[in-house]
């Protein structure tokens, strides 16, 4: 099926409306007319030029760790030395290892994410890199990108993914050797201050090419429910402004979701993604399960915050880790050639959906008039109408076909549309988000692998986003997750959002 898609004007990032084509590209119109009506074309004529790659659907996991993700011994002697590091304390896993499990798990991309400590940057440049390029050559279906889980100064974590390139590996170690957290030694207390993270972000967005930097676990900290801890959604769009082509977005499904009670842990790290203050809500972070909460906040404020899925994968729970493997039971959608530097580009722009437990592995939302059905827009697009304008949503995906890792094969429950409007209110919440309709079976057709599901609203009367939520249970709102719950018994999906921009001045269409 031909899609054209308006691309949305976002000066910010550098994006201009255009038309794009996706899913198949449209034939060349004198070699079909040539071909129907029996005519010959010069040899120049018939020629096809180079396909450029095509965007498909890519699985993936930004958050993944390895034996760099080291521990480190002190020396009681020499307490002014810089501790040494222990390869292998806190992930037993080798790179390659886990690029092997990645693509065993359906997975297309991946990125090597090891945390740091006292001279990491300099472990991470002599040791990681090279395995790294190894696991490339061993693997070379999987697009493996280098970077780091970013101590992040006065906060937690973040994923800092580097672009394919010459530079990637020296531009790492100078970003986590200036600024990571805990990379200095002796200590610098600069480093566990929030400031010290807007001057990261301010160097990193002066880069030539510059990093992709996600904000991992946001609530993990958290006190309670909308008590946020260590990172705010306040916090977060300063790091957007500061850097809007490297601070994109946050994890929406952290990992650790195979953690369970045990009598040796304590009860954060034997809760749902080590969430020991505010539990996650159907494996989800609260600022993005809860409906006109942190994220639809920040979607409220105007920006493109995307949302993101991952492992966190230290050790595997049948090795009485707290994880699944890469891939295993959270994926990230990104729509992408097969090419680095368009899988970052497609996390910048927010062509991304998530998933839990392969409830779904295909889904295409969009947007278009209803007068005008061929002006589409698509997850992480902008559709620009006019007030009183009829739209159309079409909301497709493929469930599952097959058994998934916890040896079932899930049932899309209810899929819900959402919409929120985009006020620009520098508020925590959003009080405008709301369910606009919950589908079940009986709204829904089959097209083939495809379910479809449609339906036609009036566009909003501004500024708004649109996304799009399902389950495999019928719990109709997220609750708080229960420790020990078995997590392969509560799969969501989320789509990133397509975006409304009307004009009210203008009359109806």
């Amino acid at each position: 099926m031909l899609r054209a898609l308006a691309a949305p004007a976002q000066a910010r990032r550098g994006r201009k409306s255009i038309f794009i084509i996706r899913d198949n590209a449209m034939p060349r119109l004198p070699i079909l007319l040539a071909t129907l009506i029996g005519l010959s074309l010069p040899a120049s004529a018939s020629a096809e030029p180079p396909q450029a790659p095509q965007r498909q659907w890519l699985a993936g996991d930004h958050h993944v760790h390895s034996v760099y993700s080291a521990r480190y011994a002190v020396d009681p002697d020499h307490p002014d030395r810089a501790p040494t590091p222990i390869i292998g304390g806190d992930s037993s896993h080798s790179i390659l290892m886990n690029a092997q499990k990645a693509r065993q798990f359906g997975l297309d991309w991946m990125v090597a994410t090891d945390h740091g400590g006292p001279h990491h940057s300099a472990l991470n440049h002599a040791r990681a890199w090279p395995d790294v390029v190894a696991a490339r050559r061993a693997v070379p279906d999987l697009t493996l990108f280098y970077g780091m889980e970013f101590d992040v100064p006065g906060g937690e974590h973040a994923s800092l993914i580097m672009p394919y390139g010459p530079a990637e590996r020296d531009q790492l170690r100078d970003i986590e050797s200036r600024f990571a957290e805990r990379d200095a030694f002796p200590a610098d207390p600069a480093r566990d201050r929030k400031p010290r993270m807007i001057e990261a972000l301010r160097y990193m967005n002066g880069l030539a090419e510059k990093p992709v930097l996600i904000g991992n676990h946001p609530s993990r900290t958290a006190t309670g429910r909308g008590q946020w801890g260590l990172h705010s959604p306040t916090e977060y769009r300063l790091w957007h402004e500061t850097a809007p082509n490297v601070a994109i977005g946050m994890e929406g499904a952290p990992g650790h979701q195979a953690a369970r009670p045990k009598a040796y842990l304590d009860a954060a790290h034997g809760a749902r993604g080590l969430y020991g203050g505010y539990p996650t809500m159907g494996g989800f972070d609260q600022m993005v399960a809860t409906l006109g909460g942190a994220w639809d906040a920040l979607l409220g404020q105007g920006l493109h915050w995307t949302i993101t899925a991952s492992s966190d994968s230290h050790g595997h729970w049948t090795e009485r880790g707290a994880d699944f493997w890469p891939g295993e039971y959270a994926k990230t959608w990104v729509f992408a050639a097969r090419d680095p530097a368009d899988i970052l580009d497609g996390l910048r722009q927010g062509r991304v959906f998530v998933a839990t437990g392969d409830l779904i592995d295909r889904l295409d939302v969009t947007v278009a008039p209803v007068a005008d059905p061929t002006r589409i827009a698509a997850i992480g697009d902008t559709l620009a109408v006019k007030k009183g304008t009829d739209i159309q949503v079409t909301i497709r995906f493929r469930p599952a076909s097959a058994p998934n890792g916890g040896g079932d094969t899930p049932v899309v429950n209810h899929v819900d549309l959402i919409v929120g409007a985009a006020t620009g209110a520098t508020d925590e919440h959003n009080p405008t988000t709301h369910l606009v309709r919950r589908f079940t079976a009986r709204d829904w057709r089959q097209d083939g692998d495809r379910i479809v599901i449609q339906h036609r609203m009036a566009a909003p009367e501004g500024a708004a986003y649109l996304r799009v939520r399902g389950a495999s249970t019928g719990e109709g709102e997220p609750s708080p997750d229960i420790s020990g719950e078995n997590p392969w018994r509560d799969l969501w999906f989320y789509a990133n959002p397509v975006y409304i921009a009307t004009d009210a001045d203008c009359a109806p269409e």
